[in-house]
C-alpha cells in the first residue's frame, strides 16, 4: 500500500490564527490529511494521496495564494517588496505627515506647504497604494476563505480614514482631512509586523542551532586504504571514517581505533568533555577537543541522534497545547466582533451621543486598528516554541507542545528501579552451580545466552562469564522474553532459561536458594543461582528530594525482588513501590494511578515501554532501548536523571508563560477596545499600541530562554 506524502510548505502573508484557520480551512476542503498551519513560523504541512499527487499540489498552492498569500518555493528568489522594504517606503513618506501634525497639535509648525490637503494627499497616496495592496489582498483571501483576519481590521480602517480625508479634500473641509491617520496606521502596522518577524524568528532558534550542527564534509577510508573527502548526505551505513583533533563527527558511529575527548554539550546538554576509545559509540555532529580516531558508521541521515532530535523538536512545536484552544475560539470570531463594536461605537457616539461625525468616525476607526487578535495567537506557540527550544539545549526532547503542558500538571512520578534510579552498572556479588554439569559449561551457556540481550544486567553477566563462552553448548535459538528473562535451545532441542525467581519458581515450581536474583534452569530444575549488586545513580536522591519538595508523590514499580525494592526506596524516601512487577502488571498498575491523579512513568527498559505508552506521560531514559524511547512523550538524553527536575521546571516555567501571555493578550484588549470606542485614542495611538501588544507578549517568551526557573 503506498502512502500519503507529506508536504511542507513555507507561506508569506499570515498574520494571525484566523489567517492559519483560512488556509487549514481550505486545505480540508480540498482532501488533504493531518494539517498542520502555524501562522507565526508561516509553516504549512499537509499530506496528499499518491495519486495524481503534483498536479493537485500545485493547484492547492494556487488556491493558497488566490486567498492572499503567497507560497514561497525553495528556489525562488526574495520578492523585491519584503516586509522591511514596505515599512521603510512607507516611513518616508509617512514621517512628513506625522510630524506636522503633532506640531500642529502644539501650536507650530514645521512644513507650512503640508497645510495645503494636496500635498498631503500626494505623501499619502504611496503609503496607501502599498497598504491597500498589501493588506487588502490578504483580507480579501480571508473573506473568501470565511474567517476574516487583522487584516480586515487594518484595511478597513486605514480606507475609511483615506476615503473620508479625500472627500474632505474634494468639498474643502480641512476638519475632514486625515491623511495623516491613514498612512500612520499602514506605517504603524509594518512596523509592528517587522518586529513580531524578528522576534518570531528568535524564538524558533533552537532548530536553527541544531540544523546548523549537520556536517558537511568526511573524510572516508576505502577498502584500499585510500582516504577521500565525501559530502555528509553520501556517508553510508558500514563506512569506515577519520576524524581528527577539532572535526566535527560526521555521524553516529562506534570507535575502531584512537580515543579522544569529545564535547557533546550541543546535543545533549552534558557541560563536560566525555572521553571516547575503543568500542565507545559517538554522536554525529559532536566536536573533538582533544585526539583522534577512526570509526564505523552505525547510523546515517534520518536515524541520527541529530535528525532525531530535530525531527522531535520541530514536532513539539508544531503541536497545540490545550490552554490554545480557548484563544483559537475567541480569536476566530474577534474580527466579526471588533467591526460590529466599531459600527456600533460610530452610530451610537453619532445618533446617541451626539458626536459629531468626524469624531465618531475617528473612534470607529481607532477600535478597529487597536483590535489585536495576533497576541492571543502568538501566546501559546511562542511559549511552547522558546520551551521546547531551552528543553532541547538541556539535553530533554518532549514530543508535542501538548506534553509540555501536561507534564506541568504531573502529580506522581513512578520510577523502574534498575536502569533508571539506579546506574545499571552491576558486580557479580555471588554464584551458586547447583547441577552436577561442570561450572565452565554452566557459565559459558550463561555467557552465551546474555549475549543475545540488551538489559542491563545482561551486559555485567556476558563481561563476567565471556571468558567461558568456549566451553558452552551450540545453541540454535536465543529469545527474550520480557518482563522474565531468556529462552534458549540447545541442538539436541533441550530448553534452558534465565532471569528472574519468580519465573524460575513457575517453572519449576522448586524451592529457590535466598539471597539470590537471577537463575538459570531448565523445565524441571535450578541449574546455578547468581547475586547481582546494583548501584544508585548519584543525582538520584537530589531528583526524589526536588519531587518530594514540590509535593510530588513518588513510586517504584519493579520487576526485581520484594527486598532489593524496597532497600532501594527506603535508602530514596520513596513513598510506596511495587516489586516483582511482569510488563502486564506494570501496565494495569500505570492505568490504575493514572486514573487516580496525572502519572508520570520513568523508565529505560523493552519491559517499561507498555507502562511508559500508557502512563499519561512516559519518560525514557536515552541510554535504554530504541522500543522505550519511541513509547515515552519524553526522552532524557545520555540517561542523565537529574535532567527530570530540569523538565519539569522549564514546563511549569513555559505553562506560566503562556498564561501571563493570555492574560495580557485579553486584558490589552478588554481595555483597549472600550478606551478606543469611548474616544480616549486616537487611531495613530491605537495603531501604535496594536504594534506593541504583540512584542509585548514575544518578548515574554524569550525571556523564558534565558530566566531563572525557580
Amino acid at each position: 500500500m503506498v502512502k500519503n506524502q507529506t508536504i511542507e510548505l513555507q507561506v508569506q502573508g499570515m498574520d494571525c490564527v484566523n489567517c492559519a484557520s483560512g488556509i487549514e480551512r481550505y486545505l480540508k476542503r480540498k482532501g488533504a490529511k493531518d494539517i498542520f498551519v502555524d501562522f507565526a513560523s508561516g509553516q504549512v504541512r499537509f499530506q496528499l494521496p499518491p495519486s495524481g499527487r503534483e498536479a493537485e499540489l500545485e493547484q492547492l498552492k494556487r488556491g493558497i495564494e488566490k486567498l492572499g498569500y503567497t507560497v514561497v518555493e525553495p528556489q525562488s528568489k526574495e520578492p523585491f517588496w519584503t516586509l522591511e522594504r514596505k515599512f521603510f517606503f512607507s516611513l518616508v513618506f509617512t514621517l512628513p505627515l506625522l510630524l506636522e501634525h503633532i506640531a500642529m497639535m502644539l501650536g507650530g509648525s514645521l512644513l507650512p506647504f503640508l497645510h495645503n490637503p494636496w500635498w498631503q494627499l500626494a505623501l499619502c497616496l504611496p503609503v496607501f497604494t502599498l497598504g491597500f495592496w498589501h493588506f487588502g489582498s490578504s483580507a480579501l483571501g480571508s473573506l473568501r476563505s470565511g474567517l476574516p483576519n487583522m487584516d480586515v481590521l487594518i484595511f478597513t480602517g486605514s480606507t475609511a480614514a483615506f476615503i473620508y480625508s479625500l472627500i474632505g479634500t474634494f468639498t474643502h473641509e480641512p476638519k475632514y482631512i486625515f491623511y495623516e491617520t491613514a498612512a500612520t496606521i499602514i506605517t504603524l502596522v509594518f512596523l509592528g509586523n517587522l518586529l513580531e518577524k524578528r522576534s518570531i524568528k528568535q524564538t524558533t532558534s533552537a532548530i536553527e542551532e541544531l540544523s546548523k550542527l549537520q556536517v558537511q564534509k568526511a573524510r572516508k577510508i576505502t577498502a584500499s586504504g585510500t582516504l577521500v573527502t565525501i559530502d555528509g548526505d553520501d556517508i553510508r551505513l558500514g563506512d569506515i571514517l577519520q576524524v581528527n583533533e577539532g572535526d566535527s563527527i560526521p555521524t553516529d558511529g562506534k570507535i575502531l581505533e584512537g580515543e579522544a575527548e569529545v564535547d557533546e554539550s550541543m546535543l545533549t546538554g552534558e557541560s563536560q568533555p566525555v572521553r571516547k576509545k575503543k568500542g565507545d559509540e559517538v554522536i554525529g555532529a559532536s566536536t573533538v577537543l582533544r585526539g583522534h580516531f577512526n570509526m564505523k558508521a552505525t547510523a546515517v541521515g534520518k536515524d541520527t541522534v541529530l535528525q532525531r532530535m530535530i525531527r522531535l523538536v520541530q514536532e513539539a512545536q508544531r503541536e497545540k497545547p490545550n490552554i490554545q484552544r480557548l484563544a483559537d475560539k475567541i480569536s476566530a470570531i474577534f474580527v466579526p466582533a471588533v467591526i460590529g463594536i466599531a459600527l456600533l461605537t460610530l452610530l451610537i457616539g453619532h445618533f446617541a451621543f451626539e458626536l459629531s461625525f468626524t469624531q465618531a468616525l475617528m473612534n470607529a476607526i481607532a477600535v478597529l486598528v487597536i483590535s489585536c487578535p495576533c497576541a492571543m495567537g502568538l501566546a501559546t506557540p511562542t511559549a511552547v516554541t522558546v520551551g521546547v527550544g531551552r528543553m532541547a539545549r538541556n539535553g530533554i526532547l518532549i514530543k508535542g507542545g501538548q506534553t509540555l503542558e501536561t507534564f506541568a500538571h504531573i502529580r506522581q512520578f513512578a520510577f523502574d528501579k534498575t536502569g533508571t534510579l539506579t546506574t545499571g552498572s552491576f558486580a557479580l556479588q555471588r554464584f551458586e552451580n547447583l547441577s552436577s554439569k561442570e561450572d565452565n559449561f554452566i557459565k559459558g551457556l550463561i555467557a552465551l545466552m546474555e549475549q543475545k540481550s540488551s538489559h542491563p544486567l545482561a551486559h555485567t553477566l556476558a563481561a563476567s562469564f565471556s571468558a567461558f563462552a568456549k566451553w558452552g553448548p551450540q545453541l540454535t535459538e536465543i529469545e527474550e522474553v520480557p518482563g522474565s528473562g531468556l529462552r534458549a535451545t540447545e541442538a539436541d532441542g533441550t530448553s534452558y532459561f534465565l532471569g528472574s525467581a519468580k519465573w524460575a519458581k513457575e517453572l519449576t515450581g522448586q524451592h529457590l536458594p535466598k539471597g539470590y536474583n537471577i537463575f538459570l534452569f531448565d523445565k524441571t530444575q535450578i541449574l546455578a543461582a547468581i547475586e547481582l549488586g546494583d548501584e544508585l545513580r548519584p543525582d538520584a536522591p537530589q531528583v526524589i528530594a526536588f519531587l518530594k519538595k514540590r509535593g510530588k508523590k513518588t513510586l517504584i514499580i519493579s520487576g526485581d525482588r520484594e527486598e532489593k525494592t524496597r532497600q532501594i526506596a527506603e535508602v530514596l524516601h520513596i513513598d510506596k513501590y511495587f516489586a516483582e512487577q511482569l510488563p502486564e502488571e506494570k501496565l494495569r498498575l500505570i492505568e490504575r494511578l493514572a486514573d487516580e491523579a496525572p502519572t508520570s512513568m520513568v523508565g529505560d527498559g523493552i519491559n517499561d515501554a507498555p507502562a511508559l505508552a500508557k502512563a499519561t506521560i512516559g519518560v525514557s531514559l536515552s541510554g535504554a532501548s530504541g522500543v522505550a524511547i519511541q513509547s515515552a512523550q519524553i526522552v532524557l538524553l545520555e540517561g542523565r536523571l537529574h535532567r527530570l527536575a530540569d523538565a519539569i521546571r522549564i514546563s511549569e516555567g513555559t505553562l506560566q508563560t503562556i498564561k501571563q501571555n493570555l492574560f495580557w493578550a485579553f486584558s490589552y484588549n478588554i481595555v483597549a477596545i472600550p478606551m478606543a470606542a469611548m474616544g480616549f485614542l486616537s487611531p495613530m495611538w491605537g495603531a501604535l499600541f496594536m504594534a506593541f501588544s504583540d512584542v509585548v507578549v514575544i518578548g515574554n517568551s524569550l525571556r523564558l530562554r534565558f530566566r531563572k526557573l525557580p
